[in-house]
């Protein structure tokens, strides 16, 4: 079977592609991604000579190319990761949220369905939901929670999910559609939260943390997203939405603290920032839905997970150097060339 993946030089969709090819060795991945400034081609140079690889640059706005690359390459499953992510720059510039999150996901739809392909799976974002109360912890996200968003990040993902239960209403589309809760792990690119934080200790830098520091996250390890997303693609039931969360609510200050004190630097390091624009309080995933029907339920606990992702920040310095330094660009484009 041929899996197309977008977005596979990304933090998600690169540790989705390691975990296929490990799990699925009779499959093969063809692999999308634009490199716009978050996508980096050094995090998948350990799978480019792999016979059952294969990288292409490209931009899934470009209808032409993609269109041209279904009918060459004829997968069998789309799982869209591409989409611009950050918050902040959403905020800063939501036109290009709306044309990759929103536009882009219409073209690899269309090219699905000329494509004939058994499964279009989109990956989403808790975010869709808004935000919970802090003083309600008796509350969480479920598949029925109604959309209300709050950035103009969230604004494109939830639109591109009612686009993509619209195709599979209007036109028979096999989609699945997963929201998942904030990831970490390896590969993070350093401007989320818990590799800037490990950067920025690493360098004893300020680490700055929006207004008092006291939003709380679902967090969820990246390995236990990709096997919840595996899941779906084998057995989930097209037409749903399945919830992924991690069980492990935080306070980002908390989180800023506990990787101070696993890497021995002082709380002094922290400072206190103006706060984001339509800040959500607190995220949090009821993944009851994805455990009862699909058997997932996440393996890594928060404590032992952090600790792992500090530890891999720290043996794979060079890897998020390069990209503090603006180095990786160059990689980016010998490594297209190379492959």
């Amino acid at each position: 079977m041929t899996y197309l993946i977008t977005g596979g030089a990304g933090f998600i969709g690169s540790n989705f592609i390691f975990h296929m090819l490990e799990a699925h060795p009779e499959d093969r991945i063809v692999c999308v991604d634009k490199l716009t400034y978050a996508g980096n081609l050094a995090t998948l140079e350990p799978v480019l000579d792999n016979p059952r690889f294969r990288f292409v640059r490209m931009d899934i706005c470009d209808r032409e190319a993609v269109m041209a690359l279904f009918r060459e390459e004829k997968p069998e499953v789309v799982v869209n990761f591409a989409a611009e992510s950050h918050v902040d720059r959403s905020i800063e510039n939501p036109g290009v949220f709306l044309e990759t999150n929103i536009l882009g996901t219409g073209v690899l739809m269309d090219a699905s369905r000329a494509a004939g392909v058994a499964r279009y799976h989109q990956v989403s974002t808790d975010e869709v939901y808004g935000d919970l109360p802090l003083d309600r912890p008796d509350l969480f996200f479920t598949e029925e929670t109604p959309l209300h968003t709050s950035s103009p990040y969230s604004s494109s993902k939830a639109a591109a999910d009612l686009l993509a239960l619209s195709y599979h209403r209007t036109f028979g589309l096999p989609v699945t559609i997963s929201r998942c809760s904030n990831n970490y792990g390896p590969y993070q690119f350093p401007e989320k939260l818990i590799p800037l934080m490990i950067s920025n200790c690493l360098h004893d830098r300020p680490l700055p943390v929006y207004g008092e520091g006291l939003n709380v996250r679902d967090w969820l390890y990246v390995e236990d997203h990709c096997i919840a997303i595996d899941r779906i693609l084998q057995d989930g039931r097209v037409g749903q939405v399945y919830n992924v969360g991690g069980h492990n609510e935080m306070r980002n200050i908390d989180i800023v603290r506990l990787i101070c004190r696993e890497l021995g630097k002082p709380v002094s390091l922290i400072t206190y920032v103006t706060d984001r624009k339509g800040h959500d309080m607190r995220y949090a995933i009821d993944p009851a839905k994805i455990h009862a029907e699909l058997g997932w339920l996440p393996q890594t606990r928060f404590a032992d997970g952090i600790v792992a992702t500090i530890h891999w920040y720290l043996e794979h310095r060079d890897w998020w150097e390069s990209i503090l330094s603006g180095a990786y660009r160059e990689t980016n484009e010998a490594l297209s060339v190379r492959v």
